[in-house]
């Protein structure tokens, strides 16, 4: 398990936890993987509190930062960043707005204390505030790597990451993604299968992996997608991957700032119970089917927009599912990959990571033992 980007990270195991609990990110951390912590729902400033307090909980260990810059949203290039926010709510239709109000009615979801409300649907989503989570980033010294999400980081911000010593990567779900991030001198790349959580491509892990490792090569390549027990991430390090990415698996850790309804959804899922949608965020997004998700596929209702216009049509949603979890709970946003079917149970992040390492041993032996004979 003792990989390039393992050596490179200080890291003891090669298992990176993405998340967006600091809880999560310290017990991974402290147990000799990585947190990285997405950061698309913070402003800077609770970006930096967030991070203070990982920093207190780990001691001098690494972990990591996830930011969100598409590379392509629709009007990008069009628009004057300094009335970005106008602009784009400009573009969305109202009968895209009302059909979101009338499905939370439909639902009894109640709505937001006017001051729990949020001005719009972009935040995290666009390089403008990215910048300033990256400047927050940097200021850490126990943040060695930071991630992009969606695309290709704009090259000043490679420049900027780079230049103060740090790691940066970017997700991948095709040989033509992963190339791009090669193009732009990346350090790392995360190559995601159609299993996987969040925004996804149309091909299996198994065949995208070793297309990508293969096509990126010597870049290192984090396996994600359908990764949730050793034994996946034996066949993922077998296929030439130098750790794995994970998401889904740390959903359900004792940690994990998961109110209880939602948990409770999670656990009772099953591996066929996901869907690839675009009806929070505009591109297609695996997570849990639910009333939501089918209302938005009906023939007889408006089409999900591109990003990040259907993002400022869900906002809605999202923030009373935030705000009133129990009553949102068949139209909550619920991002998870295919491997949720094996979170049957809540278990410590540390008891994750080590019967993770375990049975990651126990393959390789097996596998081993099987050549020898």
């Amino acid at each position: 398990m003792n990989t390039e980007i393992s050596q490179k990270l200080g890291i003891e195991f090669p298992i990176f936890a993405f998340t967006h609990c600091r809880d999560v990110v310290a017990a991974v951390t402290n147990a000799g993987g990585i947190g990285v912590l997405g950061a698309i729902a913070f402003t800077p400033e609770q970006l930096e509190v967030e991070l203070t307090w990982i920093d207190e909980h780990v001691g001098d260990k690494p972990y990591g930062v996830d930011i969100v810059i598409p590379a392509k949203y629709e009007g990008m290039d069009e628009m004057d960043p300094d009335k970005l926010e106008a602009q784009i709510r400009a573009l969305v239709p109202a009968e895209h707005k009302e059909f979101a109000l009338r499905i939370l009615a439909d639902h009894h979801v109640p709505e937001l204390p006017e001051e729990d409300r949020r001005s719009n649907g972009m935040i995290g989503w666009t390089a403008a505030h990215a910048a300033g989570l990256v400047d927050v980033a940097l200021r850490h010294p126990n943040v060695k790597l930071v991630a992009n999400a969606l695309g290709t980081p704009p090259q000043d911000v490679v420049e900027k990451v780079q230049g103060a010593g740090l790691m940066i990567g970017a997700l991948a779900g095709s040989v033509k993604h992963a190339l791009h991030h090669k193009a732009a001198g990346l350090d790392f790349i995360i190559c995601q299968g159609s299993e996987g959580g969040g925004h996804t491509g149309d091909v299996g892990s198994i065949v995208l992996w070793p297309e990508v490792i293969d096509a990126v090569a010597p870049i290192p390549v984090l396996a994600a997608g359908g990764v949730g027990s050793g034994r996946q991430m034996a066949a993922a390090m077998a296929l030439g991957a130098q750790g794995v990415w994970s998401g889904t698996l740390w959903l359900t850790v004792e940690e994990a700032d998961i109110p209880p309804k939602q948990m409770e959804t999670y656990l009772a899922a099953t591996s066929r119970d996901t869907v690839r949608s675009r009806s929070f965020t505009g591109k297609p997004c695996r997570m849990l089917r639910n009333d939501w998700t089918e209302a938005w596929e009906a023939d007889n209702t408006p089409d999900p927009l591109p990003m990040p216009l259907q993002m400022m049509v869900a906002i809605e949603a999202v923030s009373r599912g935030h705000r009133y979890p129990e009553q949102a709970r068949d139209v909550n946003f619920n991002p998870c990959g295919q491997v949720i079917g094996r979170a049957t149970s809540v278990r410590k992040a540390k008891d994750v990571v080590f019967s993770m390492v375990e049975e990651y041993i126990e393959a390789t032996e097996r596998l081993q033992a099987g050549v020898e004979v």
